[in-house]
């Protein structure tokens, strides 16, 4: 299939065309906003959809229109997933909602602190919405949906920037830098439309960091999908920065990519002499499904006959024998740990009456359950209901993940462990 780019010509004052009509349209709320684009202030230019080869379509009423008010062309249109996302155009600095105000009297001295623990949950929140890319359109929370918008939500800036603009926000740092938070930055100067880009680093998704997870918005949707470094294309034109405002609280550093991190990383890293950040991962998910009694200390990143035991444990809770039950993870008893599937050590049923853990995808946003409720009433007798103005209910609600958040603070967690979504620690502590 033949992947669109963007071309520019200059429109007649008077075309009547729908892409010139868009244009003079856009240029005219430009003029009331504050801080116009500054493609925006030479000559007046239109955006029109061309096939790869050069050829500019023509004879549809999408003609000339930029590519996020196209209707959408079906499955046959679309880019694969493990594809580059099509160029884009760029929006203009604006305040929330596209009101006045750019926030440009902040920039200088005073960016808002905030850690990458927040400003990775942040972006997080848009990926489970799926918030659609709209270059004219300004998610609930007030930012624009598009590249730019989602980085100056992530980065709480109060005011939705653009990839000619974030720099300002950030210092440069170098590839060997970069952790969880910081952004890769592509902006073309020349040509705003053609190429300009920006992502949020996740972590590195393998050794030679060759490949990093990536959190962006691009058409169809915000995701988070493992990217060669730097990007698909323009790879070295890419820079590194790090949000200036940074402060503590940041994530922890486990070693383990964030979008991997429920991946079953391989028999490898498990057994005797492994000493791993896998190893630690796994002595928590045991400890999360009643394992804590097989260790005196830890659970810790050198592999112990506690992580063999705990393991074999877990195993033949499922039912499992013989060589299935030798107390080295597998990929399906990966697959249950993380899922919160099975029987806990113990012989009590996941997610049971009893208080198993039901599993994360009942704590998400838009969630709506029985489970929700049941939380929410826990969270109270404990202590921990400060934030319901009302309730607590079935619908998952920021209030909820605050109140969770409390709760896990006083456990003495931070970073992504005290991120106000509940796993099989948190209930456990919670319920017991």
């Amino acid at each position: 299939m033949t992947v669109p780019v963007f071309v520019e010509f200059e429109p007649a004052d008077d075309c009547p065309c729908a892409g010139c009509a868009q244009e003079r349209r856009l240029l005219a709320l430009g003029r009331l906003r504050d801080g116009g684009h500054p493609a925006a202030h030479g000559a007046r230019r239109a955006l029109v959809l061309a096939a790869a080869a050069g050829t500019v379509l023509a004879g549809s009423a999408g003609d000339g229109l930029p590519a996020d008010v196209l209707p959408d062309a079906g499955q046959a249109g679309r880019a694969a997933a493990d594809a580059e996302p099509a160029t884009t155009p760029q929006g203009q600095v604006s305040g929330l909602y596209g009101g006045a105000g750019s926030g440009r009297a902040r920039l200088a001295a005073e960016p808002r602190p905030t850690t990458r623990a927040a400003i990775i949950a942040r972006a997080k929140t848009w990926i489970a919405a799926r918030v659609p890319y709209n270059m004219n359109g300004f998610w609930s929370d007030g930012y624009r949906e598009d590249c730019s918008g989602f980085v100056s939500m992530a980065w709480g800036l109060g005011s939705s920037q653009w990839t000619g603009s974030l720099d300002r926000y950030a210092v440069r740092i170098t590839k060997d830098e970069l952790k969880p938070g910081d952004i890769l930055l592509y902006h073309n100067a020349a040509n705003p439309s053609a190429g300009s880009h920006v992502t949020i680093f996740g972590g590195w998704a393998d050794g030679s960091h060759s490949k990093y997870v990536a959190y962006e918005l691009a058409p169809e949707h915000a995701r988070k999908r493992v990217t060669p470094y730097a990007y698909w294309s323009n790879a070295g034109k890419y820079v590194p920065y790090r949000y200036r405002g940074l402060t503590g609280g940041g994530l922890p550093d486990t070693g383990i990519p964030d979008a991997v991190a429920d991946a079953f990383p391989g028999l490898g890293h498990f057994g005797p002499g492994s000493d791993n950040s896998w190893v630690t991962r796994l002595g928590k998910l045991l400890v999360a499904r009643g394992g804590s009694g097989f260790y005196r200390s830890g659970p810790g990143p050198r592999w112990s006959a506690a992580d063999r035991d705990a393991t074999r444990a877990f195993q033949r809770a499922q039912g499992w024998r013989g060589a299935e039950a030798d107390g080295l993870p597998g990929p399906d008893t990966w697959a249950y740990l993380i899922g919160g599937k099975g029987r806990d050590i113990g012989g009590r049923a996941a997610g049971a009456k009893s208080g198993g853990f039901p599993g994360v995808r009942h704590f998400r946003p838009g969630a709506v359950g029985k489970n929700v409720t049941q939380l929410g009433r826990q969270l109270v007798k404990k202590g921990y209901g400060k934030h319901y103005l009302s309730g607590p209910g079935p619908r998952w609600t920021e209030a909820d993940r605050r109140n969770v958040e409390a709760f896990q603070r006083a456990q003495g967690w931070r970073g992504r462990d005290a991120d106000g979504y509940p796993g099989p620690e948190t209930w456990r502590r919670l319920f017991q």
